[in-house]
């Protein structure tokens, strides 16, 4: 907050619900913390046709700093130029948004959930109620930072009335520079009493402002953590990709310098300096391509960026090695330690769960051995019995814990000799060489192509199924020469983005329908067969 200019705070109240009081409250609080204040109010209208406006003003810096000088305060608010706006209600926070009071970039927006019917929206024949979810949008566009919830449900839980709600709420903001305790002196009336010493009245309004209060400080403080933990913190941060190999800076265009320092960093400390050659030789073929496409590059090399964006994250798959190396980085360790709040002196013990299954061991056996166990377990599941899978817990602040997830990331060259690496690879190719043939095609089909590339995530079942998805999307659009390049970049456009919006698939065969293309094959699915536990009812 800026110290040469007073604080300004609008708060919005229907009748009966103490809005004077608040001002009262207000201005007691700065004046005995020794800060000068100054309050105005503009009565409302009868039968709910507006609400009673105060005007709050409260200079930052003491009065014994100014050296004898005066702040100078304002009668009304200027809009545009709030702090906060507190209201009661939500339609009277829009149409006080609606009157230019709050600014997106700097007005504080604190305001009750709760409706009260105006004479307008009584006197329609129909449903005459405003939309609360549109005022809900207009108080989200409108202000730098909103709180919104039932104060009147609030003040009814705690016995007393909406007022003492919304004090602890300005308290929470942290808009006032007031400790929680001042708030607190001013709504006990100067009493320093137990609260149950205290009159039902101030009891109360003490509930109420509690309630208030937490409302609004636990969201931020919460965000504050997290904006610290993700700003902030650099400990946990991935290392700084190194520099681009020279013979590599010169090999690609600028353009595409920055996404492919991220992916060749990341292939190779997935793998080795080996695998990171073959990701840049994979993509210096697309590059070749998108250069016979667009000589110029006018385009900005776009399909170029976009496969370095997406091989890289193939290239690096998750698997068991990958896993235990992510669990066993010291950097994990200290993230977990700063997330929980220990100290040096407190003793941290995190327990990791691990349910690898058949898959996920085959993936390092060789081809033979692997499709074996995998048919072994396909055959459990065909039986109707669940797949194999063994659940594991490793503590990985322990020696023994460590030292086991240390071993298991050591098997990268173990990877090489898996079957799943093989089939990875055989997948990777198949889609950059759609994506090569259909950039020198034309260059907007090869661009969609490339960007099929999000389809690959997650692991398991997901990540099975982007595969399937995007082997189909290649085989039944990308080569379908009846229809010009143009129509089939339209077709896998229109494809990916319904493959990403329904994990289910319905909407992806729709629009492979839509555009001539077969749907995909119904996948098998086995059944499993449960055992009905047995009945706690007697019989007769």
């Amino acid at each position: 907050m800026e110290q040469n200019r007073p604080i300004s705070l609008l708060v919005c109240a229907l009748g009966g619900e103490g809005g004077g009081v608040l001002t009262e409250w207000l201005v007691d609080i700065a004046r005995h913390a020794g800060h000068a204040a100054q309050s105005t109010s503009i009565p409302g209208v009868a039968q709910r046709t507006g609400a009673t406006t105060y005007y709050i003003e409260v200079f930052p810096v003491p009065l014994v700093q100014l050296a004898g000088r005066r702040p100078v305060f304002s009668l009304s608010p200027v809009p545009g130029a709030l702090d906060a706006i507190v209201s009661s209600e939500l339609l009277e926070t829009a149409r006080q948004i609606g009157n230019g009071m709050s600014a997106p970039l700097r007005t504080l927006v604190i305001s009750s959930s709760a409706r009260i019917f105006t004479t307008a929206e009584r006197m329609q024949p129909g449903d005459g109620r405003a939309d609360a979810q549109r005022l809900l949008d207009v108080v989200k566009a409108f202000s730098r930072e909103h709180h919104v919830f039932d104060m009147n449900a609030m003040a009814r839980e705690t016995g007393t009335v909406v007022s003492a709600v919304m004090l602890g709420a300005i308290a929470g903001s942290g808009l006032f520079p007031f400790p929680r305790e001042a708030y607190e002196h001013v709504v006990r009336g100067g009493d320093t009493r137990a609260p149950e010493k205290l009159g039902k009245m101030a009891a109360a309004s003490l509930r109420g402002f509690a309630a208030g209060f937490a409302a609004v400080s636990t969201p931020r403080a919460q965000a504050a953590f997290v904006s610290s933990v993700l700003a902030a913190d650099t400990r946990d941060a991935p290392p700084s990709p190194r520099a681009l190999p020279d013979e590599l800076a010169r090999r690609f265009p600028p353009a595409v310098h920055d996404m492919l320092t991220l992916g060749h960093a990341r292939v190779l400390d997935y793998q080795d300096a080996g695998y990171a050659a073959l990701y840049a030789d994979r993509l210096g073929r697309v590059l070749d391509a998108e250069r016979a496409a667009d000589p110029a590059g006018a385009q900005g090399f776009a399909i170029t960026r976009e496969t370095a964006r997406w091989l890289a994250l193939w290239m690096a798959f998750d698997d068991i090695v990958r896993v235990a190396a992510l669990k066993g980085r010291a950097s994990r360790a200290q993230r977990v330690r700063q997330e929980v709040r220990a100290a040096e002196e407190d003793i941290v013990k995190v327990y990791d769960h691990f349910k690898p299954g058949a898959a996920e061991f085959a993936a390092l056996l060789p081809p033979g051995l692997a499709r074996r166990v995998t048919a072994w377990d396909r055959g459990r599941q065909a039986r109707g019995l669940a797949p194999w899978a063994l659940p594991l817990k490793v503590g990985s602040h322990s020696v023994a814990g460590m030292a086991s997830l240390r071993l298991l990331s050591s098997l990268k060259w173990l990877r090489r000799r898996g079957h799943r690496f093989a089939e990875e690879q055989a997948l990777i190719e198949r889609w950059l060489a759609a994506v090569e043939a259909g950039t020198r095609e034309a260059w907007v089909l090869g661009h969609e192509l490339a960007l099929c590339g999000r389809l690959i995530k997650g692991y398991g079942s997901t990540n099975e199924r982007g595969k399937h998805n995007l082997l189909h999307m290649i085989g039944e659009l990308a080569g379908r020469a009846t229809l010009p390049a143009p129509a089939r970049a339209e077709a896998i456009a229109a494809a990916r983005e319904a493959a990403l919006a329904d994990e289910g698939g319905k909407a992806l065969d729709a629009a492979l329908v839509r555009h001539g293309a077969a749907p995909r094959p119904v996948q098998a699915q086995p059944i499993r067969w449960m055992k009905r536990p047995p009945s706690t009812t007697a019989r007769p």
